[in-house]
């Protein structure tokens, strides 16, 4: 995993030295196979993460290098958008990342659906469950490609404060 103290301060700008240190505890006790990275499985020994049906779309966000796992510096990254300092903005890139799947810079109307998908399960239909999402889409493309782009989501999402519900105390 690495000495907590021995990565650069502009990566962890949201979390104090002490913060950190916790941070590099949780991981460790996370990381039931001492291998310095965090399974899928790992990750979901943790009681809270086993219902939420988007985990595995958090975790995706957190693995920067995209090897399936998420490292110490990749872990302290990822949770420093959760921060009680960590801005706006920050919070809002991170919420519309999970539904921008390829990483393009834009919500297509597929990935739209498929993360709708992980959060519904089958309690919807698939035609109803497209139906909302075609709806979604003509409601939020203010340009008219057929996507929505962060600054489209933003202008919907930003309204709801969510980035006040995008916090965890360390």
């Amino acid at each position: 995993m690495g000495n907590e103290a021995s990565y650069p301060t502009e990566m962890c700008s949201h979390f104090n030295h002490e913060e950190i240190k916790r941070l590099g505890k949780r991981f460790k006790k996370l990381d039931l196979d001492c291998s310095g990275s965090l399974s899928v499985e790992e990750f979901l020994s943790l009681p809270e993460l086993q219902q939420n049906p988007l985990v595995q779309r958090v975790i995706d966000i957190f693995d920067a290098d995209g090897n399936g796992e998420v490292d110490f510096e990749e872990f302290i990254v990822g949770t420093s958008q959760f921060s009680v300092r960590g801005d706006e903005q920050q919070k809002l890139r991170f919420a519309f990342s999970v539904y921008d799947m390829d990483k393009d810079g834009y919500i297509s109307n597929g990935e739209l659906f498929q993360v709708l998908k992980m959060m519904v399960g089958n309690h919807l239909q698939d035609w109803q469950l497209q139906q909302l999402v075609d709806k979604t889409i003509i409601i939020l493309d203010r340009d008219g490609d057929g996507r929505i782009s962060f600054e489209e989501f933003s202008a919907v999402v930003g309204n709801l404060e969510v980035h006040k519900k995008l916090v965890v105390i360390v």
